[in-house]
C-alpha cells in the first residue's frame, strides 16, 4: 500500500504524508504486531456485537469475522506484509480486511477507536502472558518439590550472613523457595482478577452514542465485566504496571536462588552438580565448568527492573485520558515477559537435572559449630540456666573448641564441665547435626516431619 492510500484513512488534514522521521518516531507495527491474535480476537467479538445490536448487518458482520479469520492465519503462516506506513496492527488488520471484504471492512470500526482498541488488545496480551507466568511458576515450584522431598533429611548448613548458622535439611531450604514462588503465584493471581474488566466499547474517551452491548463483547473475550469509566478505561495502565512489579518480585527471587546455585555449584563448596545441559565449559581452562544459565537468570532481573521503572516513568505525568506516550507502554512489557519466562524456564531446568552432594552438605553442616545454639538451649531447658549465661557458656565451650581445633562434639565430658560443672553426658545427645534438625520440630521448621508435612501440603495445593 502506498503512503497516498496509507493517507487517506486518516482523512485531508494529512494528505501530505508524514516525513520519514515522523513515520518512524510514529509507527509501532514492528513491536506491536505481537498482539495481531489479540486484536483479531477483538474485532471479531466486536464484529459479533454490532450485527447483535443491529448496528451492522448479519452478512456484513459474517464477512468480516470470516476475513480476521483469514488474516489470521496470514499472520501465522508467515505471508502477511507488515506496512511501517500504516503505523500500528490495528490499521494493518484493517486496511488488508479492505483488500478482502471491501465496503464492510469499514464498518467494523463502529463504535469503538484505536484507543478502547489498543487497551483491550493489550490486556489480552497482558493477561495471556500473567497465564503463562502461573504455569511457569507451577512446573517450577515442583520441581522444587521432588528435590525437597527427596531430601527431607538431608542435612545441610544454614547461613545468615553467609556464615553457618544452624544446622537445616535440605528440604527445608528448597521449600523456602517453594514459599517465595508461592506469593509470586498468589500476585499473578491477584493482578489477573484485579485487570479482567473489559475496556472496548470505551471508544476515543467518552463512550459512544451507538446501541452497543458492552457485556457482550467483555464475555466473549473472557472478561468478567466492561470497565466502568470510559475515560479510566482507555487510559489505566496498571494491568501492565502490575505484571511488571509480579514479574521484578519474581525475578529477585529466581536471582537469590541463581546466586546460591552459583556458590553451590563452585569447587570451595561442592554443594550441587548442575547438569551439562545448564552449565558450559571454558574456552581456555578445560577443568571450569560455568554456572552461565544460573548467572543469566541472575542478570536478567537488570532487564525486568528497567521495563518496570521505565513505563512507571512514562505513566506518571499523563493527563487523563489517552496521549501517544502510551504506546511506550508495550516494548518494555513484551521484553520484561520474554525474559520472566526464559528465567524461569531455565530455572526448571536447573532445579529438576542438579544433584545435590549429600556428603558434601552433611560435612559441611558439622562445621563452623553448628550445634551451638543446641546446646544454649539444653542448658536452659536441662539446667533451667538463664538464656544469657547459656550463650555465655556456650560461647566459651565455642572458644575452647576453636582453641584445640574442633568441633563442639568433639570436646570430651571433662573439658565441657570445666567450663561448667553441672554440664552432663546428655548434652552429646543435641550436639550432632542430625540430632539438631530432627528436635526443630516447631510449625515451619526444618525437621523432616514438618518438611514432608509442608511438601504434601504444596503438592495438593498444586494438584
Amino acid at each position: 500500500m502506498t503512503d497516498k492510500n496509507a493517507n487517506q484513512m486518516w482523512g485531508g488534514r494529512f494528505a501530505a504524508g508524514p516525513d520519514a522521521i515522523m513515520e518512524a518516531i510514529n509507527a509501532s507495527i514492528g513491536f506491536d504486531q505481537r498482539m495481531a491474535a489479540q486484536d483479531i480476537a477483538g474485532s471479531r467479538a466486536h464484529a459479533a456485537m454490532l450485527a447483535a445490536t443491529g448496528i451492522v448487518s448479519d452478512k456484513d458482520a459474517e464477512a468480516m469475522r470470516e476475513g480476521l479469520l483469514t488474516i489470521l492465519s496470514e499472520i501465522e503462516e508467515g505471508k502477511f506484509v507488515f506496512s511501517t506506513a500504516l503505523e500500528d496492527i490495528h490499521m494493518n488488520v484493517e486496511a488488508r480486511l479492505k483488500d478482502l471484504i471491501g465496503d464492510p471492512a469499514g464498518r467494523l470500526h463502529t463504535g469503538r477507536s484505536r484507543n478502547d482498541q489498543v487497551a483491550t488488545d493489550f490486556k489480552l496480551w497482558t493477561r495471556d502472558q500473567m497465564d503463562a507466568a502461573i504455569e511457569g511458576l507451577q512446573a517450577l515450584m515442583r520441581a522444587l518439590l521432588e528435590q525437597a522431598e527427596q531430601g527431607a533429611d538431608w542435612v545441610m548448613p544454614g547461613f545468615t550472613h553467609l556464615q553457618t548458622a544452624q544446622p537445616v535439611t535440605w528440604g527445608h531450604h528448597m521449600m523456602a523457595y517453594v514459599e517465595m514462588l508461592g506469593r509470586d503465584l498468589s500476585r499473578f493471581r491477584d493482578a489477573r482478577a484485579r485487570m479482567n474488566e473489559s475496556p472496548l466499547g470505551a471508544a476515543a474517551l467518552a463512550g459512544t452514542s451507538y446501541p452497543i452491548d458492552r457485556d457482550m463483547t467483555a464475555q466473549a473475550l473472557g472478561f468478567d465485566r466492561p470497565a466502568a469509566n470510559s475515560l479510566d478505561a482507555v487510559s489505566d495502565r496498571d494491568f501492565a504496571l502490575e505484571f511488571l512489579s509480579c514479574a521484578s518480585i519474581c525475578a529477585m527471587h529466581l536471582s537469590r536462588f541463581a546466586e546460591e546455585l552459583v556458590i553451590w555449584s563452585s569447587a570451595q563448596f561442592r554443594f550441587v552438580t548442575l547438569s551439562d545441559r545448564f552449565s558450559t565449559g571454558s574456552s581456555i581452562m578445560p577443568q571450569k565448568k560455568n554456572p552461565d544459565a544460573a548467572e543469566l537468570i541472575r542478570a536478567k532481573i537488570g532487564r525486568i527492573f528497567g521495563a518496570n521503572v521505565a513505563l512507571m516513568t512514562v505513566m506518571k505525568g499523563l493527563p487523563l485520558a489517552y496521549s501517544k506516550d502510551m504506546q511506550e507502554d508495550k516494548e518494555q512489557v513484551f521484553d520484561a515477559a520474554d525474559n520472566l519466562m526464559l528465567a524461569l524456564a531455565a530455572m526448571t531446568g536447573m532445579v529438576s537435572d542438579m544433584t545435590a552432594n549429600r556428603p558434601a552438605l552433611e560435612a559441611a553442616a558439622a562445621h563452623g559449630f553448628s550445634t551451638a545454639t543446641d546446646l544454649a538451649d539444653w542448658l536452659v531447658r536441662v539446667l533451667d540456666m538463664p538464656f544469657r549465661e547459656a550463650h555465655h557458656v556456650t560461647g566459651s565451650l565455642v572458644a575452647k573448641a576453636e582453641a584445640k581445633g574442633c568441633d563442639l562434639p568433639d570436646l570430651s565430658l571433662d573439658e565441657m564441665q570445666a567450663v561448667h560443672s553441672a554440664i552432663t553426658e546428655d548434652v552429646f545427645t543435641v550436639l550432632g547435626v542430625h540430632n539438631s534438625v530432627a528436635s526443630r520440630t516447631s510449625y515451619g521448621g526444618t525437621a523432616p516431619v514438618r518438611v514432608r508435612e509442608q511438601v504434601g501440603r504444596w503438592k495438593e495445593a498444586l494438584a
